[in-house]
């Protein structure tokens, strides 16, 4: 059977357009691939057409606008996972704007398709009496523990995403003074982020006792599981929901009721904030493309916000009643005024 245009097109995009023009991570490759793998499904169980004779032309504005509703109802997705899903589909048709014209106007239709509005969540973060609370729950009496410790202690120290840390290799460590770790990001962008002595510490006992120090194992996982693979993003979490659970049978006032990793994240961009670190510094630890992005942090720090209120105060209030508030009638009092 003859390939179609729509499978020629697609397969490029997600092999070579993607990876190779755009530098896209794996992650997002993966995304996008999965956007269109249910996009697929939908065309053929709901719209009834057979995937191998699908053609660009076959899929309209309306085909997308189904799919996106089918995807919220059938498959309880929420308006942040359809606006992700959308996200995918646009960036497949800017690509096609360059490389067939025969249905640019069809292209442009469904590039105007809209992203619905989403409620903007508050940041979830820790204290910083939370962070301590939390890292002193591994038991550093077992390897596991002091394992768990290093690891949680660089999640939040360097403020790397989790993806970032499941990635790491001891080859991007810098352990000599200045302590620095090489991350890779999204985009696959790079940023050098200093670290303290403490957290220095704890990853060299860790890479001495899972022997990581040595040359050969300069490209195995920083971090891994039982048979020697590289964490996943959910044993990562099941280990920082197991310290959560018990820091919070601690002290439930310091542990909030819902933390991830990013809330590791963003409790380090929030303490860096508190502390007066520059705001382009944070966005250069964290590795945000714009300082717009650093921006949120600025401002949900109610504590940064109450600081400036304070300096910036002025007593309004008078030391003797105003004189309308003895007036028996106010109103003629104004109209004399």
């Amino acid at each position: 059977m003859k390939p179609t245009d729509f499978s020629k097109y697609i397969s490029d995009f997600i092999a070579r357009y993607l990876p190779d023009e755009r530098g896209a991570s794996v992650n997002t490759i993966t995304a996008y691939r999965d956007t269109f793998v249910l996009l697929l499904d939908f065309i053929e169980k709901e719209k009834l057409l057979k995937v191998e004779k699908l053609t660009l032309a076959m899929i309209k504005k309306e085909t997308i606008i189904e799919f996106l509703d089918w995807i919220q109802k059938e498959r309880k997705c929420s308006d942040s996972t359809r606006n992700m899903r959308l996200a995918a589909i646009h960036s497949f048709y800017r690509y096609l704007q360059y490389e067939n014209l025969d249905n640019l106007h069809e292209y442009q239709k469904i590039l105007s398709i809209r992203f619905k509005k989403t409620r903007k969540e508050s940041i979830n973060y820790l204290t910083i009496e939370g962070i301590r609370l939390l890292l002193r729950q591994p038991d550093t009496t077992t390897a596991r523990g002091r394992r768990d410790l290093a690891l949680l202690s660089l999640i939040y120290d360097t403020g790397a995403r989790v993806q970032e840390i499941i990635d790491l290799t001891p080859s991007r460590l810098r352990l000599g003074k200045p302590p620095a770790i090489k991350i890779i990001g999204k985009g696959n962008r790079a940023r050098l982020v200093p670290m303290l002595d403490v957290q220095i510490g704890h990853l060299k006992n860790y890479m001495k006792e899972y022997r990581l120090n040595e040359p050969t194992a300069n490209m195995h996982p920083l971090f891994f599981n039982s048979r020697k693979e590289k964490f996943t993003r959910a044993g990562i979490n099941h280990i920082l929901r197991k310290y959560i659970e018990m820091a919070r049978e601690t002290d439930k006032m310091l542990i909030p009721q819902k933390v991830s990793c990013h809330s590791l994240r963003h409790s380090k961009a929030m303490h860096l904030l508190q502390a007066g670190v520059n705001l382009v510094y944070i966005r250069d630890i964290l590795g945000h493309v714009s300082v717009q992005t650093t921006e949120i942090y600025a401002r949900a720090d109610s504590r940064q916000k109450r600081k400036a209120l304070e300096k910036a105060y002025v007593n309004i209030n008078p030391d003797e009643e105003p004189i309308w508030a003895k007036n028996e009638n106010l109103i003629t009092w104004l109209k004399r005024f």
